[in-house]
């Protein structure tokens, strides 16, 4: 009976949480539009249109800023702008059993769209989200008017209404977004989170010069940096080709450079525990005077 209240009360608990993360990543995302609409040019009704935002719309913005989005990058993406993100579990997370459907559209059709439909979504900001898949990463566009072609059933007033808004990308070459028109198109899309650590490959010769100049970049180090005497004690580690430290990066930095990856590790103490340690008795020579430290 109790560990059955105990689970009771832990759902409640975590249905809470969820509720309060979600109402969060809501607010937050209408302070976002609201910030756009101040510097924007958009249709009227975008800010009582973001009083309504659903929790599905806000979580797919929040994936945007979370994945370098802008405020001003905000404005093309509400336009209709087409986005690129390198992320393929952005696909599988923008899927809402609630709300989502299959959608038939013309984008990226190098991608087996048997196994990667593209996905629809309707909603108060973004009208009619679709995303899909591409060969590395997820892309999303907003439109103007919902549409259904290929279902087997005859066009309705807005199958012709995206008709129109074809026509109006034909003539602007622009995409028609919810709230206005965005030249951020499928060819000149935005990239958000880029994977630019792409590796290349260097032919023999290129690779031989390469290794030479670094080299000879770090023997300048060596003696220009430090002492002589320094240099001979502290030798550069021994690799068989500097240049394979090029374009490496750790976790959680933006990079380590090119001599990064020496085997050195510093460790460090604080300075009260240290000096609680080396002033217990016993530990420190007699006549030992502590200046500026607590004992």
């Amino acid at each position: 009976m109790a560990s059955g209240q105990g689970r009771r009360r832990r759902r409640r608990a975590e249905r809470a949480e969820r509720e309060r993360r979600t109402q969060e990543t809501r607010t937050r995302v209408r302070l976002l539009i609201e910030l756009t609409a101040h510097n924007g040019t958009y249709r009227k009704g975008l800010l009582a249109a973001a009083a309504g935002l659903s929790p599905q719309e806000a979580t797919i913005l929040a994936d945007l800023e979370g994945h370098g989005l802008q405020v001003p990058q905000l404005h093309d993406v509400l336009c209709g702008g087409h986005v690129l993100v390198d992320d393929r579990e952005l696909y599988d997370a923008w899927l809402f059993p609630e709300v989502s459907h299959h959608r038939l559209s013309s984008h990226h059709r190098d991608i087996d769209k048997s196994r990667y439909p593209d996905i629809g979504m309707r909603g108060q900001v973004v009208r009619e989200k679709l995303h899909g898949r591409t060969a590395g990463g997820t892309w999303l566009q907003l439109e103007k008017t919902p549409a259904a072609f290929g279902s087997r059933r005859l066009p309705t007033l807005d199958d012709v209404r995206h008709l129109m808004d074809y026509v109006v990308y034909r003539v602007t070459r622009s995409n028609v977004g919810p709230w206005g028109l965005s030249r951020v198109t499928e060819r000149r899309p935005m990239y958000l989170s880029p994977a630019v650590a792409v590796p290349t490959a260097l032919s023999s010769a290129v690779s031989r010069s390469l290794a030479a100049e670094l080299r000879r970049i770090e023997t300048e180090d060596d003696t220009t940096s430090a002492s002589a005497d320094l240099a001979g004690r502290f030798p550069p580690p021994e690799r068989a080709d500097p240049s394979d430290e090029l374009g490496g990066t750790l976790s959680g930095r933006a990079g380590r450079g090119l001599f990064g990856n020496s085997q050195v590790w510093i460790t460090e103490a604080p300075l009260p525990p240290a000096a609680r340690i080396l002033s217990a008795a016993g530990n420190q020579p007699p006549g030992t005077r502590w200046i500026g430290a607590a004992r």
